[in-house]
């Protein structure tokens, strides 16, 4: 169970600090729910303290990890699903892996599909989604500025 003050991830969201804890009543069933406070959108996500294993909650990487992450950027190989449907249902398995190597893919993916040929109007959204669950948790990792995390992930993936 985390606790409030702890820097956590949601695989769709991105990484927060967990404000508080609080109980709530939904759907006439009573729970305890993490109140998620995401800096890079200044969002609040409430999330369900008994599933958070089952969604894939974790902890936020430490300072080291996020370096080798960004060290290893440079190198990530991507193959490109030409239909368009399978495409995208690839990538937002990817996005919900919580895996920040698989989002890194995604992104790669869509770069390199967006200087080709444009993205659609859901790939473009799924772009902007897949960079900020990717920086927000480089951003707490290492204490850094969302600009500079942008910019070097951005050149490591050109």
């Amino acid at each position: 169970m985390f606790r409030e003050g702890d820097k956590i991830v949601h695989p769709m969201h991105g990484a927060g600090v967990v404000e508080r804890i609080v109980q709530q009543k939904i759907n006439g069933v009573l729970r305890d729910y993490y109140v998620l406070k995401l800096p890079v959108r200044s969002m609040v996500v409430m999330i369900p303290t008994h599933n958070c294993a089952d969604i894939g909650v974790r902890p936020v990487m430490g300072a080291d990890e996020a370096e080798q992450l960004l060290c290893a950027l440079s190198g990530i190989e991507v193959d490109m699903e030409q239909n368009w449907n399978r495409r995208y249902r690839e990538n937002m398995e990817r996005l919900k892996s919580g895996d920040l190597m698989q989002v890194a893919q995604v992104i790669k993916a869509l770069l390199q599909r967006d200087a080709q040929r444009g993205l659609s109007t859901g790939e473009r959204k799924m772009l902007h989604s897949a960079k900020e669950i990717l920086i927000s948790e480089v951003v707490l990792a290492q204490n850094a500025q969302y600009e500079d995390v942008e910019t070097r992930i951005t050149q490591a993936l050109a």
